[in-house]
């Protein structure tokens, strides 16, 4: 059974930095595909951010420049480092994953993935 958790959501101050984690148990991030979604209140959920197993990463346009994916294959967990936040990225925050997904172009969208976590909330405020 995939488990996928989420931690390391807060509240911070517009500017401040985040790093979310997401631990996996029953996958391994040495395959597929791993992404960062988001969603505000009334909004679509939208993609931030995809790794795929070889390292290639992709973001979206909106967070390109102060957000890195990362992946630690040994620890089984994904990163989010959240820098320059503003208060535009508040939204609950979910990870993803896909394990014969192959994520190069762009980042996908959601509903190509197979397994996610139950979110953490990140709040910016101004």
């Amino acid at each position: 059974q995939v488990q996928l958790v989420e931690s390391g959501g807060g509240s911070v101050q517009a500017g401040g930095s985040l790093r979310l984690s997401c631990a996996a148990s029953g996958y391994t991030y040495s395959t597929g595909c791993m992404g960062w979604f988001r969603q505000a209140p009334g909004k679509e959920r939208e993609g931030v951010a995809s790794i795929y197993s070889v390292g290639i990463t992709r973001y979206s346009d909106s967070v390109k420049g102060r957000f890195t994916i990362s992946k630690d294959n040994a620890k089984n967990t994904l990163y989010l480092q959240m820098n320059s936040l503003k208060p535009e990225d508040t939204a609950m925050y979910y990870c993803a994953a896909h394990p014969t997904l192959a994520c190069i172009a762009r980042v996908p969208a959601s509903g190509v993935f197979r397994y996610w976590g139950q979110g953490t909330q990140v709040t910016v405020s101004s």
